[in-house]
């Protein structure tokens, strides 16, 4: 039987930069993928269009990592964006910058940044076997010999976990790496949706359902206090709201939610103008819309199906003029326009999940090696740490980052003894 410096388990982005970083310094490396194929959940990112990275400054990336961006640090110092994209750039894959500096590749296809790491790990000394399950990692006096799968124990000094999370299930994420993570006494912060399109209570999202609106603030609430706010674009659908202002709020108010917590968005519509600007301007328009029915002055202001719905919520006559709005009838017109609420009942399942919040503790990794402290030999890459990050290629960026770490450190430690 072979035997292996480094066994990794699980053929996603971490596992493939894991694989690669390791037999690239001569470590004789086997992958172990329970599905059919690799990199399912590459394949379906940024819809089929794959947000490679982001290119923001180290200090501005871990800034939208949690909940301890310090964990990263390392691994991004080794490993940033502009690797990932040379390494894409010399097998042949051209990425090009959209906006808040997020990377995808110029062809808009997912499928050809994984052809192009597959290209690069078949340039090494690695096997690959798929439908193969790891159900066992073997542990003898607190160091690692080896990986069961399908009835056989591979012998290695080195594993590396990066069997992902839980989200999009379909794709093999069924969280099997915690179960054996927690075999070998490691502590599993509680998985949770993340990255999750949020259900409302009410009618209002099915009379919006489609609009988009691409420059909001979003801020949730949890038992009417503030907890978290955002900018950007969002989207009412028929259950509720999705888009990626949303998709970051949805880390701050999941478990709230699953506690029984009362859970609020409010959208402010005018982010760059505060309530006094906002009135100002508001009685320019009736003074120069005086004689226009409010309802189609408000048409000057909003998409044309969010002016019933501000229309219901005000309890504004159809038929009233602009200029017989009174002041307080104007001071709840910038307040809607400003906050407007929509309570949320619950967030989607992980099948809706991009990523997974929860995993490994952090606290159980050595952040210089990704190594686990509490077994030699023993190494954690991707999602199956409890590390993730807001939508924008982050979190893609997380699981190179934290694979190619793990790599090299397994294939080092190996390599010297």
């Amino acid at each position: 039987m072979d035997i292996y410096d480094v066994i990794v388990v699980g053929a996603g982005p971490a596992g493939i930069l894991a694989a690669g970083s390791a037999a690239k310094l001569g470590a004789k490396v086997l992958i172990l993928e329970k599905m059919s194929s690799v990199g399912r959940k590459l394949l379906i990112t940024g819809k089929g269009r794959c947000n490679v990275t982001n290119g923001a400054s180290a200090s501005d990336f871990l800034s939208h990592v949690y909940p301890d961006s310090r964990f990263l640090r390392p691994a991004l110092s080794e490993f940033n964006s502009n690797d990932i994209i040379q390494l894409l750039d010399n097998h042949g894959v051209q990425v090009v910058e959209g906006p808040n500096n997020r990377y995808f590749p110029a062809s808009d296809k997912a499928a050809d940044v994984l052809k192009a790491l597959l290209n690069w790990v078949n340039n090494f000394p690695i096997d690959l076997k798929v439908n193969s399950r790891v159900t066992k990692i073997v542990v003898e006096d607190g160091t690692v010999k080896g990986a069961e799968f399908n009835g056989q124990v591979f012998p290695t000094n080195a594993v590396i976990i990066a069997t992902g999370g839980k989200s999009y299930p379909a794709t093999g994420s069924t969280g099997d790496g915690y179960e054996l993570a927690r075999q070998l006494g490691h502590s599993i912060v509680k998985p949770i949706p993340a990255l999750v399109p949020l259900e409302t209570k009410g009618s209002v999202v099915r009379q919006l359902q489609g609009l988009n609106l691409t420059d909001i603030k979003a801020i949730a609430w949890v038992n009417n206090r503030k907890v978290w706010e955002t900018r950007g674009e969002m989207i009412f659908t028929h259950f509720g709201l999705s888009g990626p202002a949303i998709l970051t709020l949805s880390r701050f108010v999941v478990n709230p939610l699953q506690n029984g917590d009362l859970v609020k968005i409010t959208i402010d519509f005018f982010p760059d103008s505060d309530d006094q600007s906002l009135d100002k301007k508001l009685q320019n328009d009736i003074n120069t819309h005086g004689r226009k029915k409010i309802i189609n002055m408000l048409h000057l202001w909003l998409p044309a199906s969010l002016v019933p719905v501000f229309m219901a919520k005000l309890e504004l006559d159809d038929t009233k003029e602009a200029h017989q709005i009174t002041g307080k009838e104007r001071k709840n017109i910038v307040g809607l326009l400003k906050s407007f609420p929509l309570e949320i009942s619950h967030n989607r399942s992980f099948k809706d999940a991009i990523i997974t919040a929860g995993g490994v503790s952090t606290k159980e990794i050595n952040q210089k090696t990704m190594e686990s402290k509490l077994v030699r030999g023993l190494f954690f890459a991707g999602e199956i740490i409890d590390i993730d990050a807001d939508t924008g290629g982050y979190n893609l960026q997380i699981a190179y980052s934290t694979g190619w770490l793990a790599g090299l450190k397994a294939a080092k430690a190996r390599i010297s003894e």
